[in-house]
């Protein structure tokens, strides 16, 4: 028998094209001043940054196979984009449209609502989300809010979900519901009548979450009993395995923006990074990128791969980056002084973004946990 190989873990020649394009899109759209400019109105996304990347560079459809009008890409080239989105702290629905919602009506069997809603999505003319709560880990279980009934032939749902990425924005919802005791996927109208949203205070301002009410909503089924279970926890995977490359994006930039700092702010005559203590601290997190790096370009390469070692990867990658993230937009307040403490100055952006990434798709102490079954670690006593 055979030693399972690893995968590659370096960046290929076409991710390596789709980061410098990205790149260039949100150097000249999205700079940090543009992005606090937003978050002061009450417009939390940017739509014409949304669709430059969604149909102009038709990353909206990265995952989604040619047939349907996508790219035919996979999870290592969302990864990249990831990267760059939260390097720019960009206020798009990437996350929640392009790899949660995607990936969702992906593993749902094929049928004319799923395939229509794939090619929407692909073309960038709609945005959707995977409506579950934001915390919801891939092994939380089926959700219980939303029920349906069968009406006339129709599907009816009533129930609510709160803490639900880009609800504000979505004109399709991918909604987990409960029919007759069983779970099923269904798929909602963002217009649909007797379907309320609201907002909920979020953290991260560049990544809004709100509350979807239903009663009795008409909805099209994408998934029964015997694939609803199964597409979700792919939907949740999927989704917190490439978290950890955005985390990573935001950990790079927090940690470029603070050496930066470091380089030109003088004390006592001399840059206070030649102080050995900040130069300890700077290259402490430096190490701790280059794992974060490793773990989270390994979850990708897994998933692209469609790895038996996808749970493990995942686990990792999200209980080891989520941390480095939080600690380095820490860091790089402490480092910049009392001016990173203020509005007018982007640290406080990479940290309510790290911090609030930590909370979505389990936290860090989930994923040990469920990393810890998965290798047969007896539980910390």
């Amino acid at each position: 028998m055979s030693e399972p190989t690893i995968p590659s873990l370096l960046y290929g020649e076409i991710e390596e094209e789709l980061r410098a394009t990205l790149r260039e899109l949100l150097r000249d759209r999205c700079g940090w001043h543009d992005v606090l400019a937003r978050i002061d109105t009450d417009e939390a996304y940017d739509e014409g940054l949304w669709k430059a990347v969604a149909a102009e560079l038709g990353l909206a459809g990265l995952l989604i196979p040619e047939e349907f009008g996508g790219a035919g890409a996979g999870p290592r080239e969302v990864a990249v984009a990831l990267e760059e989105l939260g390097r720019a702290v960009a206020p798009v629905p990437f996350l929640a449209s392009a790899v949660l919602a995607t990936s969702a009506l992906l593993a749902c069997p094929a049928g004319a609502a799923r395939d229509t809603a794939l090619r929407a999505l692909a073309e960038g003319t709609r945005t959707a989300t995977l409506a579950v709560t934001a915390t919801t880990w891939p092994e939380a279980g089926f959700p219980l809010s939303v029920t349906g009934a069968w009406e006339d032939g129709e599907l009816s749902l009533t129930g609510a979900v709160t803490g639900v990425l880009a609800v504000d924005r979505a004109e399709l919802l991918v909604l987990p519901v409960i029919v007759a005791g069983e779970p099923h996927l269904a798929l909602v109208a963002g217009d649909a009548a007797n379907l309320a949203r609201g907002a909920v205070t979020s953290l991260d301002a560049t990544r809004p979450v709100g509350q979807v009410t239903l009663d009795q909503v008409r909805a099209r089924v994408l998934a029964g009993p015997e694939h609803a279970e199964r597409a979700l926890g792919h939907a949740v995977r999927y989704g917190a395995a490439l978290l950890a490359s955005e985390q990573l994006g935001v950990a790079e930039q927090a940690l470029a923006e603070a050496v930066g700092y470091l380089k030109v702010r003088h004390q006592f005559g001399r840059p206070i990074g030649s102080f050995q203590a900040l130069r300890h601290r700077a290259a402490d997190l430096w190490s701790d990128l280059a794992s974060a790096r490793a773990a989270a370009r390994y979850a990708a390469a897994c998933l692209a791969e469609d790895s038996p070692d996808a749970a493990v990867a995942t686990a990792l990658a999200q209980a080891y980056c989520s941390e480095v993230a939080v600690r380095t937009a820490e860091e790089c307040v402490q480092m910049h002084g009392g001016i990173g403490f203020t509005w007018e100055h982007p640290a406080h952006l990479y940290l309510k973004r790290a911090m609030a990434s930590a909370l979505l798709l389990g936290t860090a102490d989930r994923h040990r946990a469920t990393l810890g079954a998965l290798v047969d670690l007896p539980p910390a006593i």
